[in-house]
């Protein structure tokens, strides 16, 4: 419970006012279904009696059936306000959720962001987001509603029917349905956790198997990777089974116990009308109260069946890595210092603008891992960008400074212009122009310019065409230090050196730093250095 106080809080908060008139709507409801009920029971009754007693035709039996039709169409229209203003006030606050957990993931800086898997993290607080907007809708209301209902139809019958009759109701519910309420609890909070914790680990596998399936096929482990997850679906079937056998009979023990009230009701009723304490109208109302605040119950009932799911949503989310503070005074970049200086076991380097060193090494020999550092997505204590320790620099200067371009491309479902304008607001020249230093212009001019659709992940693109676009998108930024990782990878000899010699022309004045397997030796590079962290 504790972790869901905090978005209850946040769900109430953002739209008040409109949670404050669906409250008062949920409890009008439910006051208008007993106060029905009641009213109809004593005009059934009232009006059986006088038909005995032969007076029927001087019994009024306008104001009361009018009393009944305002109240069935007060009902319905309090009950439609109540939908309304609920509904549309939660999903506004999930909206608003939802855009908060996603600002708190783009405020990470790119060591945090670098540990994150975007459709892993983007499917997660979609689920834990749907499964929390039961807590006000299915939770907090019907409960708050169905507490305020009971207290208020006890003092109306204790005006009306009298003291016994009321406490007979209200004894009779509340510890009753506290009992039944919390033994549901018990039983479906590991099961409706569980549910939720394994639909999202099947949503991911699916997408993970459908995206690795070229590679699963290859590997032979298709079949493997598919009884992997039947058998997660097999447990979140079992444990959805469990969930609803709960939850029925928790409907069952609620079902008895409303008759067991509505027993007690008529038993006391009937002794004190007996007595002549009450007249047998009056006796009555006490019934048929009893009955209409079964209508109270279920709808609590079903939120505390999901408690599991989303107590553990709400867990999930509290724990989400918040935005990393920037450091509170900009360091002062020093023109005269290197702007990149590297004095670590691994490595020795000092590089000044315009000029570009190659790192060279067997695979897994730490060459990335060392890119990683001077990016600042690493923890490295021998890295300095313009005389400043790398870890001091705000995450967003340090962006306005070194640009690394990772092995793996990272392209949009969109237009090329819509990519490349991500490295910042760019006029189409400067987009023509990068382009043709990465050799990609004739590509590009040959489909429909910088309009070109492509896919999701760079589709419609080689993966060597791919890696030129991210290039261009990184030389478009325009930094002090760019940091590439296995940049020509896949091209051709002839086409290679056109790369490395366009991006130099690009930028002629930044630093480069670049990992290579081969072109070592082109005149690009000032310096080489060979790096092997195995050693």
């Amino acid at each position: 419970m504790k972790a869901l106080l905090p978005i209850i809080r946040l769900l109430l908060t953002a739209e008040p006012k409109s949670m404050i008139r669906g409250a008062a709507l949920s409890v009008i409801v439910l006051l208008m279904g007993a106060a029905l009920l009641g009213l109809s029971g004593w005009f059934i009754t009232a009006t059986g009696i006088a038909g005995l007693a032969g007076i029927g035709i001087a019994f009024d039996v306008f104001r009361p059936s009018a009393g009944v039709r305002f109240l069935a169409l007060g009902r319905t229209a309090a009950r439609y306000g109540e939908r309304l203003l609920t509904h549309d006030a939660t999903l506004r606050a999930l909206a608003a959720l939802r855009v908060t957990l996603l600002r708190r993931q783009v405020g990470l800086d790119a060591r945090a962001l670098a540990r994150l898997r975007g459709e892993a993290e983007l499917t997660r607080i979609i689920s834990d987001v749907d499964a929390l907007d039961g807590v006000i809708l299915r939770f907090v209301l019907p409960g708050l509603a169905a507490l305020v209902t009971h207290l208020i139809v006890f003092l109306a019958l204790a005006w009306l029917a009298g003291w016994a009759v009321a406490a007979a109701v209200l004894l009779g519910y509340v510890p009753v349905a506290v009992l039944v309420f919390w033994r549901l609890a018990r039983q479906s909070i590991v099961p409706s956790d569980q549910v939720e914790t394994q639909s999202q680990a099947l949503r991911r596998g699916m997408i993970d198997m459908i995206r690795d399936r070229q590679a699963l096929i290859l590997r032979a482990r298709i079949t493997a990777r598919e009884a992997d997850l039947l058998a997660i679906d097999a447990s979140t079937r079992k444990m959805m089974r469990a969930l609803d056998l709960s939850d029925r009979n928790a409907i069952a023990a609620l079902s008895v116990l409303t008759a067991a009230v509505t027993g007690l009701a008529l038993l006391v009723g009937a002794a004190f009308v007996g007595q002549g304490a009450l007249d047998p109208a009056t006796g009555a109302i006490g019934v048929f109260v009893a009955l209409a605040l079964a209508e109270a119950l279920p709808p609590f009932a079903r939120g505390v069946a999901d408690f599991g799911r989303m107590a553990g949503a709400a867990k999930r989310i509290g724990q989400a890595p918040g935005p990393i503070p920037a450091t509170a005074v900009r360091p002062d970049a020093k023109p005269d210092e290197p702007v990149l200086s590297v004095d670590t076991p691994e490595l020795a380097l000092q590089l000044e603008a315009g000029k570009a060193a190659v790192l060279t090494g067997p695979s897994g020999g730490g060459k990335t891992s060392m890119l990683m550092q001077i990016a600042g997505m690493a923890a490295s204590e021998g890295v300095f960008i313009l005389g400043t320790r790398v870890t001091e620099w705000p995450d967003a200067e340090l962006r306005n400074i070194v640009t690394m371009v990772p092995q793996r491309s990272a392209l949009i479902a969109g237009t090329i212009r819509e990519n490349l304008s991500l490295s910042g607001e760019t006029k189409d020249e400067e987009m023509w122009r990068a382009l043709a230093a990465v050799a990609l212009d004739d590509v590009v001019r040959a489909r429909d310019g910088l309009e070109t659709q492509l896919g999701e992940g760079g589709t419609g693109l080689s993966g060597g065409q791919a890696r030129r676009l991210t290039l261009a998108r990184a030389l478009l930024r325009k930094p002090k230090l760019l940091l590439l990782d296995e940049p020509i990878e896949g091209l051709d000899d002839a086409t290679a050196s056109r790369v490395l010699t366009g991006i130099r022309g690009m930028l002629p004045e930044a630093a480069i730093l670049a990992t290579l397997h081969r072109s070592a030796d082109h005149p690009v590079f000032n310096i080489s250095q060979k790096i092997d962290i195995r050693r």
